[in-house]
């Protein structure tokens, strides 16, 4: 997800972005850790994109 189409989004659609996210990334590490996570780079990608969502979200409420 790039950053423009984050920026598109409202705060609250932005909050609840952001626990799908982190929901993901619980979901992915899990796999990871039983191997049966087929790549492993998705999870950086979840990472990078829950600190998109975060860094978009201190922007607007400041």
């Amino acid at each position: 997800m790039k950053a423009s189409e984050i920026r598109e989004l409202t705060a609250d659609e932005l909050e609840k972005k952001l626990v799908d996210l982190k929901k993901e990334l619980f979901n992915l590490r899990f796999q990871h850790a039983i191997n049966q996570l087929d790549n492993p780079h998705k999870i950086d990608d979840v990472k990078k994109d829950i600190a998109r969502v975060m860094t978009i979200l201190h922007e607007k409420n400041a």
